[in-house]
């Protein structure tokens, strides 16, 4: 008997700990949703990736232009240039369309670099504003070396040709 509770045992061990570890898996993607659920309520839903926010955009941008009437080409041509402007539009959704369902990842990939290049700028910008606004010298004049220390008012040096 002692050799059955053997073989049961460790087999016994083996499924309540599979069966604590599907119950903590349960738990945990309860609370993950649950967590969910509260966000979007707080926060509304969560944006798309870059392709499908593209989409939107161009929708949205044709649904404008396309109800737009024209104060500049008078009652007569109203309807023709509506109707012109609804073509243009439906010819620019048609071209890019099909270029975002087939590289939605390139969009994601250039939303990345557009941050990036914001935040290098962001940076850029602040640096020179907190030296504008403290009155700290400017790191580009503290070079060794330099002959000419900025005796004019632009930002080049004195080259000696001799």
């Amino acid at each position: 008997m002692s050799e059955e509770s053997r073989a049961s045992g460790p087999y016994e061990e083996e499924q309540a700990r599979a069966s604590d570890a599907d119950a903590w898996a349960t738990a945990c993607a309860e609370d993950l949703a649950a967590e969910k659920t509260r966000r979007r309520t707080e926060y509304g839903p969560p944006p798309g990736s870059a392709a499908e926010e593209l989409k939107k955009l161009v929708d949205t941008v044709a649904e404008k232009l396309s109800g737009l009437q024209s104060p500049l080409l008078g009652a007569l041509a109203g309807p023709t240039a509506q109707q012109a402007v609804r073509q243009v539009v439906q010819q620019a959704k048609a071209a890019v369309e099909p270029v975002v369902e087939r590289n939605p990842e390139v969009f994601d990939h250039l939303a990345a670099a557009g941050t990036e290049l914001l935040a290098a700028y962001r940076s850029a910008v602040q640096a020179q504003e907190y030296r504008w606004t403290t009155g700290a010298p400017d790191l580009g004049d503290d070079r060794p070396g330099r002959p000419d220390r900025g005796e004019g008012t632009g930002p080049g040096e004195r080259i000696d040709l001799d």
